[in-house]
């Protein structure tokens, strides 16, 4: 976090016209705070699935150069079980859509948790102006 010091205009602005932080303010505050953590912890899970996603194709790419009648290691719980390469194909292409089902719903938590912080941005800004920060 980058911290600057306030130039004289800006410092002889916010000591003419400090305003009180009403009840209703401090409530918008904190809950802007409280969806900016959640939408840190959506993007950082979106990255997560991102990577999950990928590793599955490429396991899914690698698998199409085996024979038809290998049997493949694939991961059930903790335990390894040899399958034929369909099911494992299958098993991977039921993994990717759940993948994408969930990808897709996060990023719609995520958009209404932005669209929600940005109405609390315009209400803060018009009330406080440059006295408060809400850059993310």
């Amino acid at each position: 976090m980058q911290r600057r010091m306030l130039s004289k205009e800006d410092e002889a602005a916010v000591g003419n016209d400090e305003l009180e932080v009403r009840r209703e303010d401090q409530d918008k505050i904190n809950k802007f705070s409280r969806l900016h953590q959640r939408e840190t912890l959506l993007e950082e899970e979106l990255k997560s699935r991102a990577k999950e996603k990928e590793d599955l194709e490429e396991i899914s790419n690698e698998l199409e150069l085996t024979d038809e009648d290998d049997k493949i290691p694939y991961k059930l719980g903790d335990a390894f079980v040899m399958l034929p390469l369909p099911d494992v194909q299958e098993l991977l292409a039921q993994g990717t859509s759940k993948i994408e089902e969930s990808v897709s719903a996060t990023e719609g938590k995520l958009r209404s948790i932005r669209e929600e912080m940005e109405s609390l941005k315009v209400d803060l800004y018009a009330r406080f102006g440059k006295s408060i920060n809400l850059e993310t």
